[in-house]
């Protein structure tokens, strides 16, 4: 019986020991500024129009390929609204940059979604705080 060599390397173990759960263990990105993904839509979007207005040259197939699974997931897509919930989220200082980021991104409609998909909510927000926070941001949501 020949043995054949695989057809693919196997992965090395992660080197962190980061974790999202009821936790948060981020490593050195513990403290870093996370951004929603309506914000980072909005960065993409004035990086590639300040390029483009400098004549730099845009051979760089990642940002837009990047641009377009933003604008396609994103939930906010007017500046305003994406500040709204900018302002919302900041107004609860319990929460970590990484618990905000999350909330602005999946945009739950229920606290207890909200604390399954994101653990570590459980001992920092009651559900009824969480729940008017959703209900606010849901309110900014755009087609």
């Amino acid at each position: 019986m020949s043995r054949q060599d695989p057809t693919s390397r196997s992965r090395p173990p992660p080197e962190g020991e980061e974790e999202a759960t009821s936790v948060l263990n981020l490593g050195e990105f513990q403290n870093v500024d996370a951004l929603t993904l309506s914000e980072a839509s909005l960065v993409i979007t004035a990086v590639l129009a300040k390029r483009t207005k400098e004549g730099k040259n845009m051979n760089n197939e990642l940002l837009p390929r990047t641009l377009n699974y933003l604008d396609t997931f994103a939930r906010f897509k007017k500046k305003e609204n994406v500040e709204a919930v900018e302002r919302l989220l900041n107004a609860h200082p319990e929460l970590a940059k990484f618990e905000k980021a999350q909330l602005g991104s999946l945009c739950c409609e229920k606290a207890d979604e909200a604390k399954t998909v994101i653990p570590s909510l459980a001992d920092k927000i009651t559900d009824e705080d969480l729940q008017e926070l959703l209900d606010e941001i849901g309110k900014l949501m755009t087609d």
